[in-house]
């Protein structure tokens, strides 16, 4: 049985989105948290979770894991198959709707709480060799944090070998089973994190379900596409950009040329001018400060 890929967005929210499975999330969510450090949560209250409503091909469908804290912290999860570019103001755009949306008209600024946002990425983004990566507020000298509101996390799939099995439990664990390990090291993956036995029998129960599999097979096609027309616009814009920059070139280089000629131009008549002076028998001084060449210059015409 071939299963399904669950960097799929739409496999993704069904296996950590879904009611069912708000203990696979905060599982999840505690390996990436504990991980970085913090204190793991107790509690998960899921903001969107999965429906039937959720079609593949709306584009008003979320496949976001938007998910609350029992403090009130806001974590958003969004899984990237394909570089969709500008990832990091994508992030901050979206990161910032989410901060001010907490507020209504006539809140207080202090009722403002944490929003987290977890990109799971396909593809290589940040130069260094981390496979996790976190981005907080602070600063430049001293490290001092302004506030502690603003959490990124990145999560880049390439970075992992997948050859290298773990000994232990963590965050690696649950990121080589988004990968697609191969299903011979899922009992060592599930030995290490008891809670990933769950998020793989939902992965199974999807890959035999025909619906489902239905579903993911619109939704893959449509990612690709837009992958595609992406990628395409992206060509055109770099070919447009370069046909521009060669023509600009060429007008620069006929531009250059056109007052490089000009100022020969003037040369070779100052020159004649200063042959004629000295036809003339006119001392050297005299047309250096009519011609403005040098005495040298007008000393060699001589010759």
């Amino acid at each position: 049985m071939d299963l399904l890929d669950p960097r799929v967005d739409f496999v993704f929210k069904r296996i950590f989105g879904s009611e069912n499975n708000k203990d696979v999330l905060l599982a999840f969510l505690n390996s990436i948290f504990i991980e970085a450090g913090e204190t793991p949560l107790t509690e998960i209250i899921l903001m969107n979770p999965y429906t039937d409503k959720d079609d593949p091909l709306d584009k008003q469908s979320i496949f976001d894991v938007y998910a609350k804290t029992a403090e009130g912290k806001l974590i958003d999860i969004e899984m990237q198959l394909f570089n969709k570019y500008d990832i990091e103001k994508r992030t901050l755009f979206y990161w910032s709707k989410r901060y001010a949306s907490q507020l209504s008209e006539g809140d207080k600024y202090p009722e403002l709480k944490k929003c987290v946002t977890i990109n799971i990425l396909n593809y290589s983004f940040l130069k260094n060799d981390q496979y996790h990566n976190v981005f907080h507020l602070r600063e430049d000298k001293t490290g001092i944090s302004l506030i502690d509101d603003i959490e990124v996390h990145f999560l880049e799939l390439p970075k992992l070998d997948e050859r290298i099995v773990p000994s232990e439990g963590g965050l690696i664990n649950w990121l080589l089973f988004l990968k697609g390990a191969n299903t011979s090291q899922w009992e060592v993956l599930r030995m290490n994190e008891p809670s990933l036995e769950k998020a793989m029998d939902t992965l199974q129960y999807l890959s035999q379900d025909s619906d489902a599999r239905r579903l993911y097979d619109a939704r893959q096609k449509y990612l690709h596409d837009e992958a595609s027309m992406l990628e395409s616009a992206m060509q055109a814009g770099m070919k447009a950009g370069m046909e521009e920059g060669m023509k600009e070139g060429m007008k620069e280089g006929m531009k250059a040329g056109k007052e490089a000629g000009l100022q020969e131009g003037m040369k070779t008549g100052i020159r004649e001018v200063a042959e004629n002076m000295l036809s003339l028998n006119l001392d050297i001084a005299t047309i250096s400060k009519a011609t403005g060449l040098t005495e040298q210059e007008i000393a060699n015409l001589k010759k």
